[in-house]
Formats: C-alpha cells, sequence, structure tokens
C-alpha cells in the first residue's frame, strides 16, 4: 500500500475541518443576532477564556501562530463578504 495519495486526504481533512469551523462560527454569529447579549455574553466570555488558557497552556512555534493569524483573517474576510452580500 502507498503512501503517495497521504498529503491529498490530509489535506482534504484539513479542508473539511476548516469548512466545519467556518459554519460553526456562521451558526454563532447567527445565534447572537437572534439573542440578547445578556443570553450569548456570558456563553461566549467562558469559550473565549477557555481558549485563552488552553493556548497559553502550549507552547505552539511562530508558524502555527500565522497560520491560526491567516485563518482568522479569512474568516473576517468571508464575513465581512456575506455581510456585504446581505445588505
Amino acid at each position: 500500500m502507498s503512501d503517495s495519495n497521504a498529503p491529498e486526504h490530509l489535506d482534504a481533512k484539513h479542508e473539511r475541518n476548516r469548512q466545519q469551523r467556518i459554519e460553526g462560527i456562521k451558526r454563532w454569529v447567527e445565534y447572537i443576532k437572534s439573542e440578547s447579549p445578556e443570553t450569548w455574553g456570558s456563553q461566549q466570555n467562558a469559550v473565549v477564556n477557555d481558549q485563552l488558557d488552553a493556548a497559553q497552556s502550549v507552547q505552539t512555534s511562530a508558524s502555527h501562530q500565522q497560520h491560526v493569524k491567516d485563518v482568522a483573517a479569512e474568516i473576517i474576510e468571508a464575513s465581512s463578504e456575506s455581510d456585504a452580500e446581505s445588505k
């Protein structure tokens, strides 16, 4: 059995994961648009605080940090495009 298509399989998995994260973010945006800040504010704070704690407990490389920034920029760009289309 050859590993020749292992990189393609991994790339496809990463893309699926990325798309799932983006869809989750879109669902969250819809949720916060439909609920008051009093409802979702503490939930969002808990998620952010947990992620900050996790990030601080793990040492990451500069290239991984850059990758995270790049993904965040893509999400912001997609969100901006979505907002512009809905207006």
